[in-house]
């Protein structure tokens, strides 16, 4: 392989696809990452997912607070600058990395950057596409490698790689499915990037959508909604950031990690607690009944419905 590949990415999404960069044997002299980030019960600083897999890969590793030389941090801008001038890299390749990339990184890699982005562009452009795509009720998603311009995913599409949306997929198994599917169309866009090239075709003006990030407000249900959206909505907040409710004869809200919407009417006002058994808790919403299957109290661990209401005084 001849390219040189300089990446961009921080989480887990982004790790498979530089992997699968190393694994078809491209050179990638150079990774930018997030700079480490407390986290766990000690709240140690620890590597992005993308720091470790290049560490083990034994690839150097710059983690600037900003790629804006005329920013906050100048510095850390003008040493990557430095860095990457010396490389001269073919590409750069972007998942998930976290910073705006300015336009003098935009322009430095002879063949400009690639970004693995989880949707259908234009459809859910922005931060949040796999949670988005879910709770909007979509049916299909996939991956969009895109040349990126200076604009929120705007550039021209490079290759478009569909995947359907189940019934069973949550937030965090469509974010896995996809991240290999991305980790796969990378490396089929840079073997063609080489060989016969890609055409960039620009972005449809209709059908364009946001995908905002996600914010730990929009974690509790609004049982005024219907119980299919609240189901869905559940689906796609889990894991992150999850979905909380609260229940009669509890001092704090659940987590419910998994809830069906049932094919029943009822006139109860919305959070009515209709039934619990091991079948699961019948909650009455705006439109619908919402079955609860799989809730978490605070402090605890998650639990079948069966094993939650064991432990559950529901008053009269």
């Amino acid at each position: 392989m001849t390219l040189k590949v300089v990446f961009a990415g921080t989480p887990d999404f982004a790790q498979l696809a530089l992997q699968a960069i190393l694994a078809a044997g491209y050179q990638v002299p150079l990774v930018l990452t997030q700079p480490d980030r407390p986290s766990g019960r000690g709240m140690k600083l620890r590597p992005s997912a993308v720091k470790q897999a290049a560490l083990d890969a034994s690839i150097p590793v710059a983690q600037p607070l900003s790629l804006r030389l005329d920013g906050k941090y100048p510095a850390d801008a003008a040493a990557v600058q430095q860095q990457l001038q010396l490389i001269q890299p073919d590409v750069m390749v972007v998942a998930a990395y976290g910073l705006i990339l300015p336009q003098w990184v935009l322009d430095l890699p002879r063949l400009g950057c690639l970004n693995i982005h989880a949707s259908l562009l234009p459809r859910w452009r922005g931060a949040a596409p796999i949670q988005r795509a879910i709770d909007a009720g979509d049916t299909e998603t996939g991956i969009t490698i895109m040349q990126m311009d200076a604009g929120l995913d705007t550039g021209d599409m490079l290759a478009v790689h569909p995947l359907a949306i189940s019934a069973e997929h949550t937030g965090g198994s469509l974010h896995d499915d996809l991240a290999q599917l991305g980790a796969q169309a990378i490396v089929q866009a840079l073997k063609a990037l080489e060989t016969t090239g890609l055409t960039a075709v620009p972005q449809p003006t209709q059908g364009v959508t946001y995908a905002e990030k996600l914010q730990k407000s929009e974690s509790a249900l609004d049982l005024s909604l219907s119980a299919v959206l609240l189901a869905r909505r559940i689906r796609a907040f889990n894991p992150v950031p999850s979905c909380t409710m609260a229940l009669p004869g509890l001092d704090q809200p659940v987590k419910v990690w998994q809830a069906q919407a049932l094919d029943q009417a009822t006139t109860a006002a919305p959070g009515t607690v209709l039934a619990a058994s091991a079948d699961g808790i019948d909650i009455a919403t705006g439109d619908g009944v919402l079955r609860l299957l799989e809730l978490q109290r605070a402090g605890s661990r998650r639990q079948p419905v069966a094993s939650f209401i064991q432990g559950w005084q529901l008053p009269a």
